[in-house]
């Protein structure tokens, strides 16, 4: 068996195989590369032989996704199982709750995905005092429930269990299917995992393209409509995403980051 290795902190490792593990846990929910061994500060997994994904192996995983969100997390903003401490979004800290925080979607996503983000954004120069405010308006309404809207219609709890941070380059087209398919399977690699919104997770990965993502979220709705309005919505779900990379590379991010505020003000 071929296998990846990859180093880290004792803390990005810890909640990276926990994350994975918790994930791959969700009944007939979408592959997940398989962990093979982890020590303190580095991690081994299968290494994936990739293929490319037709219109029906998008539609496929897009169906398993709404499996793994179905199998739902215990909070919003809950940690993967077997992790007590916050987490990370790539180089980003990623603020997480071992017991419950904000009871509404709004007010948790003000207060742990936009907020935390926009000091680091501020100093590096991508977002200005006027942008800040445009920030700062949305999160106002976020906290007051007015964007509040409810989760697919299979999350039957007030948090699904997302991966986080699924951008297609987290999603790898498994040649051999994985874990027994036997077709190309999206796989998830490298999680965020945490309990939150579904249409985060369907909202991201519109943020830098994914391969037939029409078919994706086609097929996600086979198994969970989502609520009425989604569309409207994905760049208000898109926003975390941007704002991480307005803090972490600065530069054009924080003008979209302020142009997709703008339009949920």
């Amino acid at each position: 068996m071929s296998t990846f290795r990859k180093q880290g902190s004792a803390a990005t490792v810890g909640f990276e195989a926990a994350g994975l593990r918790w994930l791959a846990a969700a009944p007939d929910g979408a592959a997940v590369v398989e962990v093979v061994d982890a020590g303190e500060w580095w991690l081994e997994t299968r290494r994936i032989a990739e293929g490319r994904p037709d219109a029906d192996a998008a539609a496929a995983f897009g169906r398993a996704l709404a499996r793994t969100h179905a199998a739902g997390a215990p909070h919003l903003g809950c940690p993967p199982a077997g992790w007590d401490q916050d987490g990370f979004m790539g180089r980003a800290p990623l603020p997480l709750h071992p017991t419950p925080g904000p009871s509404s979607w709004g007010e948790f996503y003000a207060a742990d995905r936009l907020l935390p983000y926009l000091p680091a954004a501020v100093d590096n120069g991508a977002i200005d005092a006027a942008g800040l405010q445009t920030v700062e308006r949305l999160a106002a309404r976020l906290a007051r429930g007015e964007l509040d809207h409810d989760q697919p219609a299979a999350v039957t709890g007030a948090a699904a269990r997302l991966h986080g941070d699924l951008w297609a380059g987290n999603v790898l087209w498994a040649a051999d299917g994985g874990q027994g398919r036997s077709a190309v399977a999206g796989t998830l690699i490298d999680p965020a995992a945490h309990g939150g919104h579904a249409e985060s997770d369907l909202a991201q990965l519109g943020v830098f393209g994914a391969p037939h993502l029409d078919r994706i979220v086609a097929g996600y709705q086979e198994i969970s409509p989502l609520a009425p309005g989604w569309r409207e919505r994905v760049g208000l779900h898109q926003l975390h995403m941007l704002l991480v990379h307005a803090a972490l590379f600065g530069g054009s991010y924080g003008v979209q980051s302020v142009a997709t505020a703008a339009r949920y003000v």
